[in-house]
């Protein structure tokens, strides 16, 4: 990690992240007798995503703050990358780390560029250097900058503000993005697409992440490895989300992964992992004539209509074609799914849609085909094969 510049670099692996080693880390808090995190050790592996979850009151946010020093330890060290972060000053340790909090915690007198632009500012980039990565980072969270980068935080959505939280996060370009509940205040529709947004990024930046949640679902969703925690924040379990799912350390484990576990088996697979569908698409410019013409020649009787970058806006049957002048007029609203959604995030949008398939979206959100309600179902009834063979020989 390289404070002074606040960048990252690119490991042998790919990784712009770094290791975190917490070494019998302790925090006692003034007038308490007892610590809220007590002598934890814990290895956090370079460009992976660390979920933390636990109860309230666990300490889990606590340790999370550790890390960038925003709460101090009172025992223990702290290494991240090569740096030992008690010997840093804070003001620099926190410029070098992204932080990323519930409910965005942008300022709100200041633009969204202003926002984004905040520790490049402090690190005194030059304003053209600043201007860019403004804008790299608003159409890297799909915020196109022409439109959004000059408007106040009370005009954008929720999950916008949400965003642009993770662009001014990512702004200074550290190895270390740090995430408290970031997602836990917009519903669950924005919420689940704004995981897919964290994924895709992830897998083009490969930061080293490390996320606070209290929902299991959450943890199993985004996590390579998941720190299941108990009170003053003790690990029950430290482990990647298939082994915590197949073989809970113990009944306090087991009852994080609930009764729902096998459901939750189904989170793991992503929609990368099967195999998608081609299915005609249009572009929103193209005439009625046009779009009459794709279907006639296709199987089906609806197609995909796209805007200049490609990205999916809407959807069109041919039913609605035989009296509109404009594709405008006949076009529906359209919910899509990413290639980092998971199959139960596939087969919640076929039933929310008035086709048996999911329009799904992949880098730079553009389209790239389909799944079916025909493939989940293939693919569920392996995954259950598998598992009850698994069973029978006596497998975990």
């Amino acid at each position: 990690m390289t404070t002074q510049s606040a960048t990252s670099e690119t490991d042998a692996q790919g990784n712009t992240g770094v290791r975190i080693v917490l070494d019998g880390v302790s925090k006692v808090y003034p007038g308490s007798d007892r610590p809220a995190v007590d002598n934890v050790s814990l290895d956090i592996p370079a460009g992976e995503i660390v979920v933390f979850v636990g109860p309230s009151g666990c300490g889990k946010t606590t340790m999370m703050r550790m890390i960038n020093r925003l709460s101090e330890p009172t025992s223990g060290r702290i290494l991240i990358g090569d740096d030992d972060a008690l010997s840093i000053k804070p003001t620099e340790l926190r410029r070098s780390i992204g932080y990323s909090i519930q409910q965005a915690g942008l300022f709100p007198h200041m633009t969204i560029r202003q926002n984004i632009g905040l520790v490049p500012g402090l690190l005194r980039w030059d304003r053209k250097r600043t201007a860019d990565r403004v804008d790299e980072l608003l159409d890297l969270v799909g915020l196109e900058p022409t439109q959004y980068a000059d408007r106040y935080p009370r005009q954008l959505s929720g999950g916008q503000q949400q965003r642009v939280g993770v662009a001014r996060a990512l702004a200074a370009d550290p190895p270390v993005l740090l995430m408290d509940e970031p997602f836990g205040a917009v519903d669950p529709i924005t919420r689940s697409t704004l995981q897919d947004e964290l994924l895709r990024l992830q897998t083009e930046l490969r930061k080293t992440i490390v996320f606070v949640t209290h929902d299991f679902g959450e943890a199993v969703k985004l996590g390579d490895r998941i720190t299941v925690l108990g009170q003053q924040s003790k690990v029950l379990q430290y482990d990647t989300p298939q082994n915590i799912l197949a073989n809970p350390a113990d009944d306090i484990v087991a009852g994080f992964v609930g009764s729902g576990a096998s459901l939750q088996q189904l989170g793991l697979m992503r929609i990368k992992d099967v195999t998608l569908q081609s299915h005609p698409s249009v572009h929103r410019d193209d005439s009625v004539e046009q779009v009459r013409n794709v279907l006639a020649g296709s199987e089906f009787d609806w197609a995909v209509v796209l805007d200049d970058r490609d990205r999916p806006v809407s959807w069109v049957r041919e039913s609605r074609l035989a009296h509109a002048t404009a594709l405008a007029d006949a076009t529906e609203s359209l919910g899509v799914v990413s290639t980092q959604s998971t199959l139960e995030d596939a087969l919640e949008a076929i039933l929310a849609e008035q086709h048996a398939s999911a329009v799904v979206t992949g880098s730079g959100s553009r389209y790239e085909g389909v799944v079916t309600l025909d493939t989940l179902i293939e693919t569920i009834t392996k995954l259950r094969a598998d598992a009850s063979a698994a069973a029978a020989q006596g497998q975990p």
